[in-house]
């Protein structure tokens, strides 16, 4: 099971910091990360360590089993993301 960015993502990213998998993206160190409106975590690479639910100061990772109704959308979201952005194993 991966967790799943939403709203309200503050893209702050301290989780991206304290990811033992580096599966969140963009990180601030990539082109757009500034223009971006969330962060997305791989569903493909994500171990559900919890570290980075911990980490979120405004609460927006869940996971993907808990997610409420109107959040399902973020699901797809943040696998879409990594469509064409594969993480790097």
């Amino acid at each position: 099971m991966a967790h799943v960015v939403t709203q309200p993502c503050c893209n702050d990213a301290g989780c991206v910091a304290v990811c033992p998998v580096d599966c969140i993206r963009p990180r601030p160190d990539e082109p757009g990360y500034a223009r971006a409106e969330l962060l997305h975590i791989d569903p493909a690479t994500c171990i559900d360590c919890g570290a980075c639910v911990d980490e979120c100061p405004v609460d927006a990772i869940v996971p993907e089993a808990d997610l409420a109704p109107e959040d399902e959308p973020y699901r797809e979201i943040n696998a879409a993301y990594f469509a064409d952005r594969p993480v790097a194993g």
